[in-house]
């Protein structure tokens, strides 16, 4: 099959496209007459990205270069590309542009508006690495009362493996842990230089033999939906639909939806629902 899109040739284009806008007084280069052409000269991309003039004549002239990511980033910087920039040089070159920025450690107050909006559904916010950064209700109520927590134990992963309360909750137990984990090492790999998740891993490693045996499965899978059966000690057994969603413009924060799976666990969340007084899992 033809491709739709010459990537090197596009990837040329787009190189010499944003050299020519920049402004060179505006990255502090000293002001300089007689030039012919708009924007950065290459010799100045060339210096401020740490590659050859050679290496950047070619690249705008599509001459089969497979640059490197680390060529990317420093090109991304040179030539201050946005977000959506630097990821659409990535993809040219078919490379994967790596995370920036840290990672979410609060919603977007956008996304936290969200979730209260999604009531009574039960909704919540985590991040890459399961920690629960926002929650309605109806999800303290199905699930546990995440504001009693500390902050640390936020962790959708955390709670399944070591809260002594929630040992229960999930009745196919093996299942959901296999699943989740196989999601985790996914967002290992997408985030090697995040110390906290590494921790965090290091820490179900030496407490938890469950995580331990799942983990040396080396599966992966990012669970974008699925089903859970729960048992919530008022209410009884509740099966319910999740939908994960991924906002564009936050994509180290979930959105995560669940919804009755059958007439039974629905009427199971409305009782939760209409009587506040029915216990979380960890009260």
């Amino acid at each position: 099959m033809t491709p739709t899109v010459n990537t090197t040739r596009e990837l040329a284009a787009f190189l010499r496209d944003r050299r020519q806008r920049l402004n060179p007084q505006d990255l502090g280069l000293p002001a300089r007459r007689q030039r012919r052409t708009p924007g950065l000269r290459r010799e100045e991309v060339a210096e401020l990205a740490g590659v050859s003039i050679d290496y950047i004549v070619r690249l705008e002239q599509g001459r089969g270069l497979h640059p490197s990511a680390e060529v990317l980033t420093a090109l991304s910087r040179a030539l201050r590309l946005t977000d959506d920039e630097r990821g659409y040089l990535f993809a040219l070159a078919r490379q994967r542009a790596p995370s920036v920025g840290k990672p979410a450690t609060a919603p977007t107050p956008a996304l936290a508006q969200l979730v209260d909006d999604l009531s009574p559904r039960p909704a919540m916010v985590v991040n890459h690495r399961f920690d629960v950064l926002a929650w309605n209700t109806e999800m303290a109520t199905l699930v546990i009362d995440f504001a009693s927590l500390p902050e640390r134990h936020r962790n959708s992963m955390w709670l399944c493996l070591l809260e002594p309360s929630m040992r229960d909750f999930y009745v196919e137990r093996e299942r959901t842990i296999r699943e989740g984990i196989a999601d985790l090492r996914a967002a290992w790999a997408g985030h090697p230089d995040d110390q906290v998740l590494a921790d965090l891993i290091a820490e179900f490693t030496e407490h938890s033999a469950e995580f331990q045996a799942a983990w040396a499965r080396h599966d992966v899978r990012v669970q974008g939906r699925g089903r859970k059966q729960l048992f919530h000690r008022t209410v009884g057994r509740v099966v319910v639909d999740y939908e994960v969603l991924l906002p564009l413009r936050e994509p180290d924060q979930r959105v995560i939806i669940y919804r009755a799976a059958d007439e039974v666990s629905q009427r199971a969340l409305d009782r939760l629902v209409a009587e506040p007084e029915a216990a979380a899992v960890s009260e």
